[in-house]
């Protein structure tokens, strides 16, 4: 798939520093310095960073491996939703041993499966971690395909608060006669513009913007512009995007190789951990189906194909989410000159690497 890069980007002048006129704009004119100290990659303050997203499947991480193997100072930030949990590795699919090596990683590995991770908590801790590479000098690159998280980063999402009482009993009320049915009924009464954008079929959103406007007294929908406003963020945007029939094919291998690599079995040793596992991890895709045959009430065969029915249609509803955003500009992940282009909008094609990591 073609990229667009203005004329006179892929030629950065050593110690230069460009400053692009967009925010939101990916490419060579970004605020990244081109000064070199002992192999170091040095940013300005305000210097933009990069984010990989796509569809699970589409090979983000071994770009973003690559990518920082391939430039000094290059600091990688997980965003996925079910990666920082303890445990919870190979359905997951974590970067692997050799994709950890000599590449530095957070927002993996960072809370217990019992434990509840919230898209708040999420932000708290990549705040930080952002913060932190800066601090160091350092590039940050986003790699993840929860869409939810990676905007709380990018575009700095003011949160409402949380109140676990209200949001315990709408749990309550959604297993009650009146189910899903019920919960949408109070939230067109109570917040219809929320109402209009969150699905009658959706618990999670329902439930949760049923809790603020409970809990807060203030509609859901009045915290801050809302998921539908692009504004300008520091971050360059790039999407990994593939045929679907391959993209389908890759989610089958990558399947069939979880099973080979024990998924079956790690999940069988999760269910057994004291303190058990949240909610939201029980949840997780292909760890709901597995728990379900470890308790004896699917076969294998049986979660297996629920397992791919259900990763294929989260695949297409992260191309959908993500495919709103008009500033993420999107790369074949199959093209040969995959890792040129990235480079380029980037704003780091022509920079030299550090040797010892080439």
């Amino acid at each position: 798939m073609p990229y667009k890069v203005a004329s006179g980007r892929l030629r950065p002048t050593a110690a230069s520093r460009n400053v692009t006129s967009s925010a939101g704009e990916c490419g060579g004119k970004d605020q990244v310095s081109r000064s070199r100290l002992s192999g170091a990659v040095h940013l300005d303050r305000e210097a933009r960073h990069l984010s990989v997203v796509g569809a699970t499947a589409t090979g983000k991480t071994a770009a973003a491996v690559r990518y920082a193997r391939r430039h000094a100072g290059v600091e990688l930030v997980s965003v996925d939703a079910i990666a920082v949990y303890r445990g919870l590795d190979i359905g997951t699919a974590k970067p692997t041993p050799d994709e950890r090596r000599d590449v530095t990683w957070h927002l993996l590995d960072v809370c217990d499966p019992g434990e509840e991770f919230s898209v708040a908590r999420f932000q708290r801790h990549a705040r930080a971690a952002v913060a932190g590479i800066e601090g160091r000098g350092h590039r940050v690159v986003l790699v993840g395909g929860t869409g939810l998280y990676h905007r709380a980063l990018v575009d700095e999402l003011a949160l409402p608060g949380r109140y676990p009482e209200v949001a315990a009993a709408l749990e309550t009320e959604a297993d009650g006669p009146d189910g899903l049915a019920g919960l949408y009924a109070r939230l067109v009464v109570l917040d219809p513009t929320a109402a209009t954008r969150v699905s009658p079929t959706n618990r999670r959103r329902l439930v949760r913007a049923l809790e603020v406007v409970i809990g807060s007294g203030r509609p859901f929908s009045a915290a801050g512009p809302g998921l539908g406003h692009y504004g300008p963020t520091r971050f360059c945007l790039v999407g990994l995007t593939l045929p679907r029939d391959e993209l389908d094919r890759r989610i089958a291998a990558r399947l069939e190789a979880q099973f080979a690599a024990g998924f079956v079995d790690e999940v069988a040793a999760l269910v057994t951990r004291e303190g058990g596992l949240s909610r939201t991890a029980r949840q997780a895709l292909g760890y709901r189906e597995l728990i379900e045959h470890v308790a004896g009430d699917m076969t294998l065969e049986e979660a297996r194909a629920a397992i791919l029915r259900r990763t294929r249609a989260f695949a297409r509803r992260q191309e959908s989410w993500f495919r709103r955003d008009p500033r993420i500009v999107w790369l074949e992940a199959q093209r040969r000159d995959f890792d040129e282009a990235l480079d380029a909008l980037a704003g780091t094609a022509g920079r030299a690497g550090d040797p010892a990591r080439d």
